[in-house]
């Protein structure tokens, strides 16, 4: 076609020329005037007629270039792998409520399916309630927003879910996209607790000190036989809230990274016998022997004060909950890790307790661990600093037997530099 149009501009051009040829030799100026316009005016309707030919076919050949290169058919590839790698679920339905279109992340939410879950209706897929009304309103032309939906596989999942009409081929269809909550939902409930078990162990003793401050202002604290020992169990309640925010700021600080953990070689058997000596009085007040068993040429790599930290609570704890006349002992051993172990022989732990030995204010048994001062932080602070160390600590108790919680320290590399501790907040 292109190739035809310039053949009959060639001829024309040709024939113009021809009849400017006759009027120059028939030596008649008007004549010559009028033939010259015509042909010039026909030129340029020529080319006017020819030059957008030339950039439409230029842009033809540009798309069919990028047709051929696979820019087109690139697209609908780049969208698929981008929807397929979202963490979040995407389901499509039409107006019968059966699935047209989904993501990978989608397909994992129903475990009940082993194959595609295209085409098939939401009816076959899952029986939960929240999920088809919130897909039937938005058929209805309902958007639904903040919809908690929960699963229950191998473990519990809840997702808030989304769910807007979209108009398809078949009609009114959904659109529905599955935000996992889950983590959230487990820091949320973290929070909780942790301020419901910091309220109630503040509680306690500010209850305790209010009473008995009113009771000495009502005239006991002129009573000789009862206004010292008033004045002592306040002060006893004072430095056991005073213990208790200072744990919790210090695990607060850990867990935010703001502990800076600088270890060095730690000759470990007098550093033990200076924690050993700081709770000299507990361990004469309940008769209880601590052993310490770690030879004069050990060597650890730790920060010195964070590892008299840990080794205070451990040595603490296993004092407190041990026999009367029992008996505490530490030791060390070293495989692929340095592994420091505090042993009692108290009256250990049910097995039950032990997953749940390390969270923040669990106690096996809270009145006794109330009655004996404890503040239900000392382990967590324990785990939290242990990983700030690149370690972990691990308990093994058996009722009726005893309990043993084992530090293990990474040994030391060459050139050690310093390094912060970035450890997150469990559960």
């Amino acid at each position: 076609m292109i190739r035809t149009r310039i053949f009959l501009g060639l001829f024309a051009a040709a024939l113009a020329v021809f009849f400017v040829l006759i009027a120059i030799f028939s030596k008649s100026f008007w004549l010559w005037i009028s033939v010259s316009s015509l042909c010039l005016g026909f030129a340029i309707g020529t080319l006017l007629k020819l030059f957008p030919l030339k950039v439409h076919s230029l842009g033809a050949a540009h798309e069919t270039d990028s047709a051929g290169s696979g820019g087109i058919g690139f697209l609908p590839e780049l969208l698929e792998a981008t929807v397929n790698e979202m963490r979040e679920g995407l389901l499509v339905i039409d107006a019968e409520m059966r699935v047209v279109a989904s993501n990978r992340a989608a397909s994992n939410l129903f475990s009940n399916v082993d194959d595609s879950i295209n085409t098939r209706r939401l009816t076959e897929l899952t029986r939960n309630p929240a999920i088809y009304d919130a897909f039937l309103d938005a058929v209805r032309g309902i958007e639904r927003a903040g919809v908690k939906v929960e699963t229950y596989g191998p473990s519990r999942r809840v997702f808030d879910l989304r769910v807007v009409p979209v108009r398809t081929r078949n009609g009114q269809g959904a659109v529905g996209v599955f935000f996992d909550v889950t983590r959230l939902e487990r820091l949320e409930i973290v929070r909780q607790e942790f301020l419901s078990n910091v309220s109630h162990e503040l509680r306690t003793p500010l209850t305790s000190i209010m009473a008995l401050s009113e009771t000495l202002e009502a005239g006991a604290i002129d009573d000789p036989h009862n206004n010292r020992r008033f004045l002592s169990i306040i002060q006893k309640n004072a430095a056991r809230m005073q213990r208790l925010i200072d744990d919790i700021l210090e695990l607060s600080a850990i867990e935010a990274g703001n502990v800076k953990v600088e270890p060095e070689n730690v000759p470990l058997r007098l550093l033990v016998e200076d924690v050993i000596g700081s709770l000299s009085a507990a361990t004469a007040g309940r008769r209880v022997t601590v052993q310490n068993q770690v030879t004069p040429e050990i060597q650890v790599f730790a920060d010195p004060h964070r590892l008299v930290q840990m080794l205070t609570n451990l040595i603490d704890n296993a004092v407190k909950f041990n026999r009367e006349g029992g008996s505490v002992v530490i030791t060390y051993d070293h495989q692929d890790r340095d592994r420091i172990t505090v042993a009692d022989t108290g009256e250990g732990i049910p097995s039950h307790h032990l997953d749940r030995l390390f969270e923040r204010f669990y106690r096996v048994d809270r009145a006794r661990s109330r009655e004996l001062g404890g503040t239900g932080l000392g382990l967590a602070i324990v785990k939290h600093l242990a990983k700030a160390h690149g370690g972990e600590v691990t308990v093994e108790s058996h009722f009726g037997e005893g309990t043993q919680f084992t530090i293990e320290l990474p040994r030391p590399v060459e050139n050690p530099k310093p390094t912060t501790s970035a450890v997150a907040a469990s559960a």
